[in-house]
Order: C-alpha cells, then structure tokens, then sequence
C-alpha cells in the first residue's frame, strides 16, 4: 500500500475576496517515493496548489494534510513542515535572500538553527551538488539566471528535505542545463526524496514521471499513470497539454499495424526498439560507477575501453570525469545516447553516479523484459587514485 505524504481535501483559494477561486474544491494525493508531475495550461492553479501544500498559503476551504494529519499553521508547526517539504519556485530571484551565493544556500539551515558545522557542511554538498562549488563567495546579483536557478536549488537541497515540490524547474533553461536538473531530480528520488513538479514540457515529464495529476478549473481532473489520460484526447486539449512525442509516434505506429500499442515506450531508445523489432545484435554497455574523487581514466584504460563513445549521468561522475580530464562524446541524456549506440551495434561506456545506475539502465531492462533482445551490461568500478 502507498502512502500519502501530502494531500488537498475539497480544498479552495482566492487572490481576492471577490476575484475566482483559483483553486475550487482541490482533490489530490502525493504519494511517497511516486514521481508525481502536476500538469496544466497556465492558470490552471499549479504555483498556487504547490503553495498551499508548503503551507505559505491558508486554504480558505477544505484542508491540506501532511503525513496523514491536518496542517498546524501556528509559527512551530509551519517550521516543523517545512524542514522536511521544500519548494523550488520557478523564479530564482523569489527565492534568493542574501547577497553572496554561500550565505544565500545557508539561509534555510541557519533557520533551522543547525550548529555551525551542520549548516557548512550541508552548504558544500549543496553547491558540489548543483556544480556551484566554484561561486561560493560570489555575488547573487552577477551570476546568470541559469547560475541563479542553480543556486536556488542547492539552498533547498541544503534543507535536506523529505519531500521537493519543484515548480517548472527547466523552465528558462537551456537544454543542456535542464538535462542537470532533471538527473539531480533522479538522483533524489533515487535517495529516498518524493519528488513532485510541474512542467509545460510533457516530452520531458512523460520519460520521467511515475504518475501525472492534471488540473482544469480548479479541480484536479486526472490522477494516475500517463497513459489513460494522453488516451482522451478531448481531455488532453481542454487540459491545454499536447501529446507526449513518443507516445504520439507509439500511438500512430501500433495504429498502422507496426507494432502493439502495448508495452507503451517513455524513451526515445524504448520506441526506437520497438520500431526495429527483436533479433538484432546489440552491442554492450559498459557502466563505470564513479564517486567524485574516481580515477575515471585508469579504468578506460585498463579495460580497453579507450576510443569508445562515452556518455555521463549523475553528479559525481560529472566531477570524477572533469577532474581527469576525460573526452566525453554525450554529456548530457548520457544512458539513452549510450543505449541507442548500443542498439547500433556498438559498445558504449556510460561514466554513472552510483546512486542512479539502476534508473541508467532502465531502458536496457525494458529491452530484455519485453522481448526485444539482450544489451549486454558489463559493471565497473571506478576508485580514487592512491596518494603518495
């Protein structure tokens, strides 16, 4: 049985007394340890949900429960709530309290009233987290929106949260970058952290995404896997959404006789698979699961796996491979540009954080499962190189 970690009972809200309810008879769950997307047209009341679950807004109806208990919203309770739920607004320049980049990710700590060397230790792993270890002493206002954003993030990582509400957290983002936050979001979810944000991209949230809730009018209008709901078309246009494109192509492709619509692909590599059928010969993934102080070269070396394309996924494999001056050919979405090498025929070499090479290979698992051949995964470890 799933547990509930937040939940909106008949709950409603206005910006003003005589203006719409923006929210009008709220239903949803959260559920613990589920990737949840909340998707809507703008308006449909996300921000607004999102701050009534992280008690900034009162419901001015019904009634938000945390971990099965109504919110206290006297000063203690509030403060106990959201020491374990964060929220990411979608504008960093809401979120940024202090003028200098550590003093900003130590804010939330401080609060917390942490010892000092808590709050200092939870700033490094922030800012080594989100790659902002190099502009800890610098200025909030010289940095960049992309940097901004980043900055923000390690303040709510900072907090060590329970429960991360993400508000269109690639939104502004370049491509490239909105890869980093999508894998720092993996990689927490894969520690343990319920993950919950909106986004207008459903490419992105239809590969990621365990469960979607979908708002209209100020209700919650669907709740549970993708499928159903991109199935009601009229739905999906009144939601102000458009079709996910691998479910789209999936959906044209079985329709035409190429295939079953079921199992449905959430990957580029899934549906490219199913396109090509089973039989083929694949080639073999090599994994190298690297801490941040790994010796990443030694291995490719050792294992003559040098010339081989090498993708990357996780934080720490991001640092190991910079700090030893490794080429890498797919820095970003490194597990599905390696899988579709592999596909090719080739090998591949994926340099992976080791707290999300289960989620990595999780397109190979879907390969072998339903039928469509083996990639061969061979496992490696990458270890700090010894000092003198």
């Amino acid at each position: 049985m799933t547990d509930t970690v937040l939940e909106a009972q008949n709950v409603s809200y206005s910006y003003s007394r005589k203006g719409p309810k923006v929210l009008n008879g709220m239903n949803i769950k959260i559920n613990k340890g589920v990737k949840t997307a909340v998707l809507g047209s703008n308006g449909a009341g996300k921000s607004t949900l999102f701050s009534v679950l992280n008690a900034l807004y009162k419901p001015q109806g019904g009634r938000v429960l945390y971990k099965g208990e109504p919110l206290s919203y006297r000063h203690k309770g509030i403060i106990r709530m959201r020491s374990e739920v964060s929220i990411l607004f979608q504008n960093p320049n809401d979120m940024m309290f202090k003028p200098y980049v550590e003093q900003d990710v130590a804010y939330g700590p401080e609060n917390m009233k942490l010892p000092k060397d808590e709050v200092e230790r939870r700033v490094d792993e922030a800012l080594f987290t989100v790659g902002m270890e190099d502009y800890r002493k610098s200025p909030i206002m010289k940095l960049s929106y992309g940097q901004r954003k980043r900055v923000t993030l390690a303040g709510v990582l900072a907090m060590k949260p329970s429960v991360l509400i993400m508000d269109e957290p690639t939104a502004g983002l370049d491509p490239q970058m909105a890869c980093e936050v999508m894998e720092i979001a993996e990689q927490l979810h894969e520690t343990g952290v319920t993950v919950v944000m909106s986004s207008h991209d459903t490419d992105l949230v239809y590969s990621w995404a365990d469960e979607v809730r979908v708002l209209g009018g100020g209700k919650c209008v669907y709740s549970g896997a993708p499928e159903p709901f991109y199935e009601d078309r009229a739905a999906v246009q009144r939601a102000g959404l458009m079709l996910p494109s691998v479910y789209a192509v999936n959906k044209a492709m079985s329709s035409m006789g190429a295939f079953p619509e079921t199992p449905y692909p959430r990957t580029q590599a899934q549906l490219s698979v199913r396109m090509s059928g089973p039989g083929k010969s694949y080639g073999t993934l090599h994994v190298i699961r690297a801490d941040k102080d790994a010796d990443v070269t030694s291995v490719l070396s050792k294992e003559g796996m040098k010339g081989l394309p090498v993708g990357l996924y996780g934080i720490s494999a991001r640092i190991a491979t910079e700090s030893s001056g490794t080429e890498v050919g797919y820095p970003y979405n490194g597990p599905e540009n390696c899988i579709m090498r592999c596909l090719a025929g080739s090998d591949a070499v994926l340099i992976c954080d080791p707290a999300v090479v289960e989620s990595a290979v999780s397109s190979v698992d879907f390969i072998e499962r339903n039928g469509y051949g083996k990639i061969p995964v061979e496992m490696h470890e990458a270890v700090a190189p010894e000092k003198n």
